[in-house]
């Protein structure tokens, strides 16, 4: 299926895939004392696309890693065959952030993004920023550099031409210093084919990547957003959040039309050592068939599961527990990256 813009377009999330790419964890340091049970949830991150009729693309270190997991797949009832692995090492599991966006052009192109490691945080971050270029080797595919510091979780799309993001993050001097807002709306208009980009101001408590929009609100078809809400006062994202929902409510798409905003909830506070995790329904993954859902034990996680529920009525919602994964401080979007169907 060939498909041909004048520019550069990203689809959006719920368009269909060839699949997603994930990167094994491995780094011990990212979930410091708790590091055991990350494995088995990438397991259920697995297990779920496969059922949601996704290609699984895992980057491992080497061929040592790959029977590795490999074999640790199968031990949990998960044939290895059925997964693709690719050669390529990198400092962190976070695909969503260190992985290529894919957009459309006269095929299906790979845009590297600079990767500073959410601006220095957590040296070092060599083999993550070099990712991009290798994936596109690896499927021989064309790459072409944006030109700015960008994650991917940075940016939420509804494939028609308005993108989300964070003025906390895209315009923090930590990313690109000499870049004004114009700049950056220039270079997500030219390589992701963004014509129209809605600035929320910051994201959520606990949050180090100085405020992703994949954890405060996330479109679900061309003309609705879900939008985290917090009703607890005492919090201290409930103003956060309340700002972000009405700025949204003033917003307008790439066609001058009003959008349809949708409370969503946040979860019960996951609290690990005294710090608070950057838990939220957010982080969802839209897959061909089914629809992640990172769920954090509370009553709140059934409230979730039935939103989405109406607005994916025909993919299945699964639950995969991530009171663990928050640790590392992302769950599943942050965990994935969708290649879009050639």
């Amino acid at each position: 299926m060939t498909k041909t813009f004048g520019k550069y377009k990203m689809p959006a999330e719920w368009e269909p895939h060839e699949g997603t790419w994930l990167a094994w964890p491995h780094n011990t340091e990212h979930w410091p004392g708790k590091f055991e049970p990350i494995p088995f949830v990438y397991v259920e991150i697995v297990r779920a696309l496969l059922e949601a009729e996704e290609r699984v693309f895992i980057e491992v270190r080497d061929s040592e890693m790959q029977l590795q997991v490999g074999g640790f797949l199968n031990s949990e009832g998960i044939d290895p065959m059925r997964i693709d692995f690719f050669d390529i090492p990198n400092n962190a599991s976070w695909v969503r952030d260190h992985g290529p966006i894919f957009v459309w052009n006269e095929k299906l192109t790979l845009t590297n993004w600079e990767f500073n490691c959410w601006g220095g945080k957590y040296p070092p971050w060599d083999l993550d920023n070099a990712v991009p270029h290798k994936i596109g080797a690896a499927l021989d595919l064309p790459v072409v550099d944006g030109g700015m510091v960008l994650e991917g979780g940075a940016i939420d799309v509804n494939g028609k031409g308005t993108l989300l993001t964070t003025e906390s993050c895209l315009l923090n001097q930590n990313r690109n210093p000499n870049l004004s807002k114009q700049d950056i709306e220039a270079r997500l208009r030219d390589y992701l084919g963004a014509t129209n980009v809605i600035w929320l101001p910051e994201g959520i408590e606990g949050d180090d990547t100085d405020g992703h929009i994949d954890d405060i609100a996330r479109f679900v078809n061309p003309t609705t957003i879900l939008c985290s809400v917090e009703p607890n006062p005492t919090s201290p994202n409930h103003q956060i959040l309340k700002r972000n929902f009405e700025i949204l409510q003033a917003a307008r798409d790439q066609d001058g039309n009003a959008l349809t905003i949708v409370e969503m909830p946040m979860p019960q506070p996951v609290i690990h050592e005294g710090e608070i995790l950057p838990a939220s329904y957010a982080n969802f993954y839209i897959a061909n068939s089914a629809v992640l859902l990172p769920t954090f034990r509370c009553p709140e996680d059934e409230i979730m599961k039935e939103i989405l529920e109406a607005y994916f009525p025909n993919r299945k919602i699964i639950g995969i527990d991530c009171v663990d994964l928050v640790w590392g401080l992302g769950t599943l979007h942050c965990s994935t990256q969708q290649q879009p169907l050639e």
